[in-house]
Parts: structure tokens; sequence; C-alpha cells
């Protein structure tokens, strides 16, 4: 920037400086550059060059060259004029000298400054490029990662720059040319993130160890997301805190305690039953000292006091009843009265409507006060028509209250008939007024009667709930039978399948022992066969051995062939019986039958023995399991217990038994 004394000595100049200031001023009009971008000390080269690299421009005013072309350059001027003038070198292009004409204000993004430091200077981007990228901000971030650091940037520096953004709690430097900041306040990561893209260089110096491109982004850190959680607990406590607040200042307030029972207490509660402003209070502490069960033989004759006080009461909210009825007629008439006013209202702006339409005066009004005047009539006559219909409702309902009124006499009759009865048994002692006390005692029948027959019909009413009552229990009992019928059907259809099964089994086990019994048959057949024929070749062997006089040996190795023929026939006859293991499976399910056998030393039947196994594998089945006993009579044998209709298979298990016989 040029300083005050500069610019004192170019307003001293002569006339002809100006004009050559005003030439260079004409071939430089189309040069137009941001004043805020150039707001360095123009005295130090490289620092200019550097700022005119970092804008995407040749860097011009180095020593030993012009600061702008001759061709733009004023013609004889001496550059070496501030050596004896004092005059600090000129720039065309720096504002303030009217040089320049004034960029023309266009909707750009704000362009950044170049900012001094101490021991480094941070140099903006060129503002055509776009600005740089930053993830999403996490919640409560207070720290930023600050990328692409000179090698030779220390924490001493770094801090240095950042703290202009605000207060710095900590500072985590890496080897590599990045660090972590994070700052007091969240507002303050805003100021931080507005350095990146800025190109920091350490001094003057031009080494690439001393500058690089700063990369400025949010950072994921547990401290801030643990204060931002924190203080999120405390807003929705304090949230919790004032709703709470708030329900306790809306909620109505709890009824007051009742006292206990006690003579003094109910002495002073029968006075409040006389009182018609603490009769509400009064009636609630008496209702609940009955139903905690205070009545007994010593204060039944207070409580019978205190409850024929209460029923004086209903005499005055009976009366009471009638003057607020009396009440509601007359308002009922003062809203009848009210209405036809509005009423005959309505029909005279109805009738001016009409008269307005007609043609006498409908031809002198246009054609938008004709649209009004016939929007205005059709609504008047539709509100006058709601009007009409509402006091007709209400005369309807009147009639219909004459009618009633007719037929029945109105509460407010028996409480004056009450009322009579009441004075006549006041004065039904006085001997001048028997007159009187007789007619009163027709009144009293009277009204006796048809209090006889309202209780008649309410007896009637009694018995048919009773009855309809008694007729929903019945057929609740009906439908209660047919469902514990439906269910002994539905266990005795279970039953009936149980020994369905029991049955198959018990004929797929005949056909077995069938089926054994026959191959028994052919084998002792086969057997006895062999035998004749080893017999009939030993009578052979003995007459040869006789005639030929062969050695005893021999006879007993014939002997020896022939027993081991017999038992190989055999072991072959029963390997054919046993018929040994198909699978892994089996074998692990004889382990597992053979151990629950063994701890039931008096055995158990396959339908306990199939629910033990179907625990382990739900998908066996009890025909399974029993012709896999079956198929093993060495290791298990089947036997029957009870008598009759207690008969019962069990399975047992012999294994033992079969290793002692062998």
């Amino acid at each position: 920037m040029v300083d005050a004394a500069g610019f004192e000595s170019v307003a001293q100049c002569p006339r002809e400086l100006h004009q050559m200031m005003a030439a260079a001023a004409d071939g430089l009009g189309s040069i137009a550059l941001d004043t805020t971008q150039l707001n360095m000390s123009v005295t130090d080269p490289t620092a200019w060059a550097t700022a005119m690299n970092n804008l995407g421009m040749v860097p011009v005013g180095l020593p030993g060259q012009q600061l702008v072309s001759d061709s733009i350059c004023v013609p004889g001027f001496d550059p070496g004029l501030n050596m004896m003038t004092g005059i600090t070198p000129i720039n065309p292009m720096i504002p303030g000298l009217g040089l320049v004409p004034p960029p023309p204000p266009t909707e750009v993004a704000v362009v950044k400054e170049i900012i001094h430091c101490k021991s480094c200077t941070l140099f903006p981007q060129n503002p055509n490029l776009p600005p740089p990228s930053t993830r999403e901000r996490p919640p409560g971030c207070k720290t930023v990662f600050v990328g692409g650091l000179p090698e030779n940037a220390t924490e001493e520096i770094i801090q240095e720059v950042f703290e202009q953004c605000g207060d710095i709690t900590a500072i985590r430097k890496s080897k590599k040319n990045f660090c972590h900041i994070r700052f007091a306040e969240e507002f303050m990561v805003d100021k931080a993130i507005y350095l990146s893209g800025y190109r920091m260089r350490l001094g003057s110096s031009t080494d690439k160890k001393d500058s690089g491109r700063l990369h400025v982004d949010f950072a994921q850190a547990r401290d801030d997301f643990y204060e931002w959680e924190c203080k999120q607990r405390m807003r929705a406590r304090e949230e919790r805190h004032r709703r709470k607040l708030e329900e306790d200042r809306l909620r109505p307030p709890s009824p007051p305690a009742i006292m206990h029972y006690s003579e003094h207490e109910a002495a002073l509660l029968a006075d409040k039953l006389k009182d018609d402003s603490k009769f509400s209070e009064a009636i609630t502490v008496l209702l609940s000292w009955i139903e905690r069960g205070e009545v007994n033989r010593r204060s039944a004759n207070q409580f019978y006091s205190m409850v024929q006080s209460a029923n004086s009461h209903v005499r005055r909210l009976m009366n009471e009843k009638a003057t607020h009825e009396q009440e509601m007629e007359e308002a009922k008439e003062n809203f009848k009265n009210a209405l036809t006013g509005i009423l005959t209202q309505f029909e005279q702006i109805v009738a001016v409507f009409n008269a307005s339409t007609r043609q006498k005066a409908w031809d002198h009004f246009s054609k938008a006060q004709r649209k009004n005047i016939d929007i205005w009539r059709k609504h008047s006559e539709e509100l006058r028509n709601a009007q009409s219909e509402q006091l007709m409702g209400i005369r309807r309902e009147e009639e219909m209250e004459m009618s009633d009124d007719e037929n029945c006499d109105s509460p407010t009759k028996k409480m004056r008939v009450d009322e009579s009865e009441a004075d006549i048994e006041d004065c039904a002692g006085d001997p001048a007024d028997r007159g009187l006390h007789s007619a009163a005692l027709a009144a009293q029948a009277y009204a006796l009667k048809e209090e006889n027959d309202s209780l008649r019909w309410q007896l009637d009413a009694y018995r048919n709930e009773v009855e309809l009552l008694k007729q929903e229990k019945e057929q609740l009992f009906r439908t209660e039978e047919n469902l514990t019928k439906d269910q002994q059907l539905q266990f005795l259809q279970q039953t009936m399948q149980g020994m369905q099964q029991q049955l198959l089994a018990i004929q797929e086990e005949l056909n077995n022992k069938k089926s054994e019994l026959e191959q028994a048959k052919e084998e002792q057949s086969h057997t006895q066969a062999l035998l004749k024929v080893l017999q009939e070749q030993l009578k052979g062997t003995k007459d040869l051995v006789e005639t030929n006089g062969h050695s005893h040996e021999d006879a007993n190795e014939i002997n020896v062939l022939t027993v081991a023929l017999v038992n190989q026939d055999r072991e072959n006859n029963t390997e054919k019986r046993s018929q040994g293991l198909k699978s892994e499976k089996e074998a692990l399910l004889i382990g597992i039958i053979s151990t629950f056998l063994h701890v039931h030393p008096f055995g158990a039947n396959i339908e306990y023995l199939w629910s033990y196994m179907q625990q382990l594998d739900s998908k066996i089945s009890a025909n399974e399991i029993e012709m896999l006993l079956m198929r093993l009579p060495r290791m298990f044998k089947q036997e029957f217990t009870g008598v009759g209709a207690t008969l019962e298979k069990r399975w047992k298990l012999c294994a033992f038994e079969g290793i002692k016989t062998t």
C-alpha cells in the first residue's frame, strides 16, 4: 500500500505527471482487480510474486524488470525517481490512485484476503476455483481436521494461525502433515473452516517443506459427542422437569382428607348437613364413614339422624330445581321472542331484495350490481329459512311438552303437594283446622296411591329384569354345557384314534410274529434235513472207517466239522432273524432307550417311551420305536401286566440277562 507521504508527493507533482498517469490509465482500462486481494506491501518482491502466482497471473514487479510492459508504461517515466524524491514505486494497478476503474458489482462469492501472521503468510485460493468440500458436520463438533500443513510447521505456528478463530483447548499434531485442533465453542469451528483452501507459506521461503495448501474439515471426536450427549440429556431433563411442573400446575387439587369417626366429629357433621353451603362436603364424609363400617348399635341413632337430615335436603334441591326450570322457561321465552324479532327483520330484508329484483328497479342496476344483489338475496333467504325452521322446532317442542303436562303432573306440583302435606302435619294438632286436616288426609291418600302405583310399576320392571337375567344365565349355562360336551366328544375321539393306532400296531406285531414263526419253521425243517444228511454221512464215514481201518482221530475231525457246519448254519439263521442296525441314528436310539429302560426296572409302555423320545426328536413316531425294539429280542422284551381293563403292555431291558445266559 502506498503511504500518506507518497500520496502527498504525487499530489504535488507537476501537470505533466498527471497527464502521463491519465495516459497510462487509458492503456489499462481493461485490467480490473479486486482491491481486497492486494493489501500487501509492494516493496516485498517475493510476497508480490507469490500473490500473483496464487491468483493465476504472471508475476510482475520483480527486481530487474518493469511492473508493466513498455507499451503500457508512461513514456519518459524514470523508475529511479524515488531515489531523488523519496516516492515509493508506483504500481498503476494499486487501488486508490484512480488509474484503474473500479470493477463492476457482480454477484460473486466473497473473495478471501491475504492473512499475515508473525511466522507465516496465508494466501487465498483462486476465486474461480470451486470451494473446498467438507463432510457432514457431526453433532456438537468442536474439533477440526487440518491437512496439507507444511512439513516444517510446528505446533506453535499452528496455534498462532488458528487461535485467531477462538480459544484452542488442545492440538494433536501428527508426524505427517496434518493435525486435529479442538476449540472451546462450536461456532469457532466455522471460523476455522473458512481457512480451508488457503496456501500457507512459512516466512519468505520458497522451499516445498515450508509451503502447503490447507484443508480444514469437520472431525469426529468422542469428547465432542460426549459433551453433546450430556447437553442433550440436560435439555431432556429440563424439558421433563418443565412438563412435570406444568402437569402439577394443571392437575386438579386432591380431595381433602376425611377425618376419623368420633362422637364429637359426628355432632359437627350433623350441623354441617343442616347448612346448605357445607352440605356437599359433609355428605362425602358421611358416605365414607358408612362405607368404612362405622355404623354399629351404639352409633346407629346418630347416623339415622344424619341420614334424616340428608333426606330433608332433598326438598331444598327440588325447590332449587323448580326455580332453575322456571328460569330456563323464561330464558326459552326470551330466546323465542328474540328469534321472532330476528326473523321479522330477515323477512323485511328479503322483501327489500325482492323489491329490488323487480323490473322497475332491476333495469337501473349494472351487471355487477345485479350479480351481487342476487347473491345477497339467496344468502338472506337461506338464513331466513334456517331461522324459521328453528322457531318452528321450538314451537313443536312446546306443544309436545304441553301434551305431556296434560297426561301427568309436573314434579313441581308434586313438590307443592309434599309441602302442603308437611304444612298439614304441622297444623294437625289444632282442633280448629280439622276440616283442613281431613282435606289434607285425602290429598295425602291420593299421593300415597300414586306412589304405590309407581312402586308397583318399578317392581314389575325389576321382575322383568330378573327374568331377562335368568334367561341370559340359562343361555350361558347351556353354552357352557355344549362346550363341555364338545370337549368330551373331542377327548373321546382322541382316545378312539389312540386305540385304533394301538390296534394297528398290534396287528403289525402279529404279522411280524407270524412271519418270524414261518421263518423259524423253515429254519427248523432246514436244520432237520441237514441233520439227516449229516447222520447219513456219519454212518457212511463210520462204515468206511471200519472197512478201511482209519484212525480214531480222523473220526473226531469229521465230527468237529459237522458240529461247526451246524453252528454256522445256526448263526446264519440268527443273523437273518435279527437283521443288523441300518444307521447310526438307530444305534443312538438304542442307547437312549436302553438307558431309559434301565432306570425303569419294571418296564414302560410304548406311549411313555415315545413321549420321552419326542422331546429329543419331534419327528420320531411310536411305530418306529416299537419296530426297533422288536428287531432286538435279545436286548428288549415285551411283557403284559395287569388284569382285564388294566391290562398294559410294557417293554423291559433284558440285555443283562442275555449276557448271563450266554
